[in-house]
């Protein structure tokens, strides 16, 4: 893939990730890991590293604009922040420790257990 097709399917794929942020309430690591991986050609480590990069600007300004409506609690959040940050530094740390491939399939399992868990949701709930 030549360098100037790759960096427009990242743009597109970066806007599509930004609407999927501010629609469904991610970050787009979900979709952003499996496109690094699948077709930007990243290895695991480093597609993870890529969206917790994106991520973190991402949901700030999809975060701003849903407090200025009046949705969201700032307390709240800045609380989860500060102790999923130090979660974070753990959870980095443990993902440089599995190799690359193990490291894909625990996103895998958790990729299905997600998907799994919301389609049972949807079929099961009567909430709108």
């Amino acid at each position: 893939m030549s360098f100037a097709l790759l960096l427009a399917a990242l743009v597109a794929f970066g806007a599509v990730t930004g609407v999927a942020a501010g629609v469904l309430g991610v970050g787009g690591g979900i979709l952003m890991v499996p496109f690094l991986t699948l077709v930007g050609g990243l290895p695991q480590h480093a597609a993870e590293a890529t969206s917790l990069l994106v991520v973190l600007p991402t949901a700030i300004v999809a975060s701003v604009v849903l407090h200025r409506r009046g949705v969201g609690n700032l307390r709240v959040a800045l609380g989860f922040g500060v102790v999923g940050a130090a979660g974070a530094a753990g959870g980095a740390l443990l993902a440089l420790a599995l190799p690359g491939r193990s490291l894909r399939v625990v996103f895998a399992v958790f990729l299905a257990l997600v998907g799994l868990r919301l389609v049972r949701d949807g079929l099961h709930t009567d909430r709108v």
